[in-house]
């Protein structure tokens, strides 16, 4: 006898793969857990009605296990009031993973309640003491906080080298750019912007409005390599790095080359995107223009936000998603012979991003099937953009497109249940399992608005493995290394990596999903150190703690 599915009902058939035809279901489901987490933030842009540039660019977000009990814990990036126009406080926000679906408050005890105009942050262990340590990019100082490994994080931007250096940070990573087994810092900026300098634009003529960047001179990115004793040198002239024209966002490294030494990808706005490729020397080389990164197919600079890397095609190369402003679509490039090709058109992410800003992105695999999937979160950057373009709006739905696993997408936002898919000025993006049930979870800022916790609710039956790097003779987190699955013929390559998405980061341990296969014929690990380790038959839907020369060891669950 035939049962009529309720409206409530559905999307969840949806998601089970009872309704939709020959269209395959999406096999999971994200629910917004905010609230019931305790999830409470605020971001405060500090806009007042001066139209300050910062005010248009939100703040990011972290996954971090900040006091090493194996539950990825929440860092929320906040702004602050203007000087001259304080109403509020507001700082950042730290939450503890209470193991049980729910998260504390512990920001004040873990020594963070501290104001600063804060943009985006960079997680890494930079002494090797086993806790992960917190850099956070500002308008103004950027601050470095240490993990005492005591529940608590000390200030030591002066100590460390990195005080006395005003500007206008946003994206920032880690990174073992010459592998010497210490992480070095890479921090993006934007544009030459102080309150003071503030540059009057407007739309009418009268009123004044929110300047794009080409009213701005550009700032070179800082690289600073670490010395080993708790400070670091800034090396951005000596590396070639230094390039005054840049207005970067969104920074992720990837090894352009496969040669085992780590590589930059820096996407800008209005300029061209570079790709630092490492020299092996200390040194850096832009390629971006001659291996097809630069520009868009029709030879121009787009508005560059967010960015990430990821071997979305099981090739065994990553390919690169960087988003861009509406009526430019987010680009997806493919790795070639020796350049990257944007295949966004064809592969059916160019259409359905055109009308969107987009911000943060990631790849990851939503449903586990072993395919890397690509979320975006998009939203505008004046609230009055509706009256401009008739067709956009200020808060926009997120994108999610799913891997078919023949190099097209098909974006499935609006079938993973009601919350996810409602407009929202989306800004930071980062992914975790938190809740230790083998798939993947998304958080989500917002500009001036709150975060987002959605937790995946898995319901395809695929299943999942992971991987938690320790490093001994390579950085202590493994930042770099590569760790290739092979499994019933299908072989995929994941990247332990700090920064990418958009002033974000996700966690550092790797999920891969298996699809329906139980087990695993090989891992290859291939530490920064040069050190290549292989395993054979792991059992899926469990979690293993991998430690350079010592060998791999099964966990209880994920």
């Amino acid at each position: 006898m035939a049962v009529l599915a309720s409206a409530s009902q559905l999307p969840l058939l949806q998601a089970l793969g009872a309704v939709g035809g020959t269209v395959a279901a999406p096999g999971f489901r994200l629910v917004d857990v905010t609230s019931s987490a305790g999830i409470q933030f605020q971001h405060n842009s500090g806009a007042f009605g001066g139209k300050f540039l910062p005010e248009t660019l939100g703040s990011g977000c972290a996954f971090l296990d900040y006091d090493g009990d194996g539950w990825q814990d929440i860092l929320l990036i906040n702004g602050m009031d203007w000087p001259g126009h304080k109403q509020r406080r507001s700082t950042l926000r730290l939450y503890r993973n209470n193991r049980n679906g729910s998260f504390t408050d512990v920001t004040s005890r873990a020594g963070l309640d501290v104001e600063m105009y804060g943009m985006g942050v960079a997680v890494g262990d930079y002494d090797n003491d086993g806790f992960p340590d917190i850099l956070v990019t500002c308008v103004g100082q950027n601050r470095l906080f240490h993990n005492t490994g005591r529940g608590t994080f000390t200030d030591v931007t002066t100590a460390s080298g990195l005080g006395k250096r005003l500007s206008f940070s946003t994206s920032a990573l880690w990174f073992d750019y010459d592998r010497d087994g210490l992480l070095d810092l890479f921090v993006c900026n934007y544009v030459k912007w102080s309150p003071e300098h503030d540059v009057f634009c407007s739309l009418d003529g009268k009123h004044k409005s929110y300047c794009t960047p080409e009213a701005y001179r550009g700032e070179t990115c800082w690289l600073f390599h670490n010395r080993g004793n708790g400070t670091f040198e800034d090396v951005t002239a000596s590396s070639g790095i230094f390039d005054s024209s840049s207005k970067s966002l969104g920074v992720a490294m990837l090894d352009d080359g496969q040669s085992g030494w780590p590589d930059l990808l820096v996407a800008n706005d209005t300029q061209p995107n570079k790709l630092y490729r490492n020299q092996r020397n200390g040194t850096f080389k832009d390629v971006a223009v001659e291996v097809g990164l630069a520009f868009s197919s029709e030879g121009r600079a787009r508005a560059g936000m967010g960015v990430d890397i990821g071997d979305f095609r099981n090739s065994g190369h990553n390919g690169v998603a960087i988003t861009n402003f509406d009526n430019e679509m987010t680009g997806l490039y493919e790795f070639g012979t020796k350049t990257y090709e944007d295949i966004a058109a064809q592969a059916g992410v160019g259409l359905a991003s055109k009308n969107s800003l987009g911000f943060g992105c990631s790849f990851f695999d939503a449903n586990l099937d072993g395919w890397l999937d690509l979320v975006v979160a998009n939203g505008h950057i004046d609230e009055t953009v509706r009256n401009i373009r008739g067709n956009l709006g200020y808060a926009q739905s997120p994108l999610l497109f799913l891997n078919k696993g023949n190099g097209s997408f098909r974006d499935v936002a609006s079938e993973l249940g009601p919350a996810f898919d409602q407009p929202k000025v989306g800004r930071g993006l980062a992914y975790a399992d938190f809740d230790r049930d083998g798939d993947l979870d998304l958080l989500l800022t917002t500009n001036n608005g709150p975060a987002h916790l959605y937790r995946n609710d898995h319901a395809a039956g695929n299943h999942s493995i992971r991987f938690r790097l320790v490093g001994t003779k390579s950085n202590r987190d493994g930042i770099g290394a590569t760790v290739r699955v092979v499994s019933g013929g299908s072989s995929q390559l994941r990247m332990v990596k700090s920064g990418s998405s958009y002033l974000s980061q996700s966690e550092l341990p790797l999920t891969v999903g298996l699809g329906k296969r139980d087990r695993v014929d090989q891992v290859v690990i291939n530490w920064p150190s040069g050190r290549i380790e292989e395993f054979k038959n792991l059992a899926a839907g469990r979690s293993y703690e991998c430690i350079e020369g010592k060998g791999i060891f099964p966990q209880d669950g994920f």
